[in-house]
Protein backbone atom coordinates (compact mmCIF):
# COMPACT_ATOMS: atom_id res chain seq x y z
CA UNK A 1 0.00 0.00 0.00
CA UNK A 2 1.26 3.46 -0.79
CA UNK A 3 0.01 4.83 2.50
CA UNK A 4 2.53 2.64 4.30
CA UNK A 5 5.45 3.97 2.30
CA UNK A 6 7.60 6.37 4.27
CA UNK A 7 10.28 8.53 2.80
CA UNK A 8 13.64 7.14 3.78
CA UNK A 9 15.93 9.57 5.49
CA UNK A 10 19.28 9.98 3.81
CA UNK A 11 22.12 8.87 6.04
CA UNK A 12 24.07 11.71 7.54
CA UNK A 13 27.36 12.20 5.72
CA UNK A 14 30.28 12.31 8.16
CA UNK A 15 28.27 11.72 11.36
CA UNK A 16 31.39 12.45 13.41
CA UNK A 17 31.10 16.11 12.41
CA UNK A 18 28.76 18.63 13.96
CA UNK A 19 26.13 20.24 11.73
CA UNK A 20 28.21 23.43 11.52
CA UNK A 21 31.33 21.46 10.63
CA UNK A 22 29.38 19.71 7.85
CA UNK A 23 28.16 23.08 6.57
CA UNK A 24 31.74 24.35 6.64
CA UNK A 25 32.99 21.27 4.80
CA UNK A 26 30.27 21.71 2.16
CA UNK A 27 31.48 25.26 1.52
CA UNK A 28 35.11 24.13 1.45
CA UNK A 29 34.13 21.53 -1.16
CA UNK A 30 32.58 24.32 -3.22
CA UNK A 31 35.96 26.04 -3.21
CA UNK A 32 35.22 28.88 -0.81
CA UNK A 33 37.89 30.50 1.33
CA UNK A 34 37.51 30.83 5.10
CA UNK A 35 36.58 34.51 4.85
CA UNK A 36 33.67 33.69 2.52
CA UNK A 37 32.60 30.76 4.70
CA UNK A 38 32.60 33.04 7.74
CA UNK A 39 30.45 35.56 5.91
CA UNK A 40 27.97 32.98 4.61
CA UNK A 41 27.55 31.24 7.98
CA UNK A 42 27.60 34.51 9.96
CA UNK A 43 30.64 33.38 11.95
CA UNK A 44 33.96 34.94 12.84
CA UNK A 45 36.96 33.92 10.74
CA UNK A 46 38.53 32.45 13.90
CA UNK A 47 35.51 30.19 14.43
CA UNK A 48 35.76 28.98 10.84
CA UNK A 49 39.49 28.26 11.33
CA UNK A 50 38.58 26.21 14.41
CA UNK A 51 35.93 24.28 12.46
CA UNK A 52 38.40 23.57 9.66
CA UNK A 53 40.96 22.29 12.17
CA UNK A 54 38.30 20.08 13.78
CA UNK A 55 37.26 18.72 10.37
CA UNK A 56 40.86 17.87 9.50
CA UNK A 57 41.36 16.15 12.86
CA UNK A 58 38.10 14.20 12.85
CA UNK A 59 38.43 13.03 9.24
CA UNK A 60 42.21 12.56 9.50
CA UNK A 61 42.99 14.94 6.67
CA UNK A 62 46.26 16.74 6.12
CA UNK A 63 45.02 19.73 4.16
CA UNK A 64 42.22 21.50 2.35
CA UNK A 65 42.80 19.59 -0.89
CA UNK A 66 42.19 16.28 0.86
CA UNK A 67 39.08 17.74 2.48
CA UNK A 68 37.71 18.80 -0.91
CA UNK A 69 38.34 15.37 -2.42
CA UNK A 70 36.78 13.51 0.52
CA UNK A 71 33.75 15.81 0.61
CA UNK A 72 33.13 15.56 -3.13
CA UNK A 73 33.47 11.78 -3.03
CA UNK A 74 30.72 11.81 -0.39
CA UNK A 75 28.47 13.93 -2.58
CA UNK A 76 29.10 17.34 -1.00
CA UNK A 77 30.02 20.44 -2.90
Amino acid sequence: MLADARPTARPVVFPELTERERQTLELIAQGHRNSVIAERLHLSPKTVRNYVTNIFDKLQLADRSQAIVKAREAGLG
